[in-house]
């Protein structure tokens, strides 16, 4: 990873994509010993976190994550799912956050020198190459190792820097803790 020290550095997670390619991967993610790692890399200003929440379920197994990284150090952005019909009469669920993260990153450029999107989304390409144009480096965080890759090639292409998930499992991942310890 090429990171400067003196660099303000900035994550965007797109949490569902991290956690598929997490999955894909075998290994689950401790969010305090990713946050840590960044830490070391340069100022860390914030790190965001996107997810969408079916609301209507009594229990969500995604909200004691939520609110664990909303009390340690992570800048939370969720929204609500919206549940439609397709046209073959299966109930879909729909629950994006792709523009929430690209206004967030275009927000934070002027104060940044450099984005960290752990995302594959090729929608991001476009968003990688404005954020470049105002001169702030951009780092990639996903994975070509899984069966099929996680990342598109136009993305990893666009990027400053890719950076491939596995190769960030022995910092990041889930070691044998107690809950309490466990960075979730």
């Amino acid at each position: 990873m090429l990171f400067y020290p003196q660099e303000k550095v900035a994550l965007f997670i797109d949490g569902a994509n991290l956690y598929a390619s997490a999955r894909a991967l075998n290994f689950d993610i401790d969010y305090k010993r990713l946050l840590d790692l960044f830490a070391t890399k340069g100022r860390l200003i914030r790190a965001f976190y996107y997810t969408a929440l079916i609301e209507d379920q009594e229990y969500s197994p995604i909200r004691p994550l939520i609110d664990w990284l909303d009390y340690n150090g992570y800048t939370m952005v969720t929204k609500p799912t919206k549940e439609f019909t397709d046209a073959f009469g299966r109930r879909k669920i729909k629950g994006n956050m792709d523009i929430e993260l690209a206004i967030d990153v275009m927000e934070m450029a002027e104060h940044i020198d450099h984005v960290v999107l752990f995302s594959g989304d090729g929608d991001f390409r476009r968003l990688v190459e404005a954020v470049q144009r105002r001169g702030v480096r951009v780092t990639i965080v996903s994975t070509v190792r899984s069966q099929p890759p996680m990342v598109a090639d136009e993305l990893r292409r666009q990027a400053d820097n890719f950076v491939e998930l596995l190769d960030l499992q022995s910092h990041i991942s889930r070691l044998g803790q107690s809950r309490e310890d466990r960075g979730y």
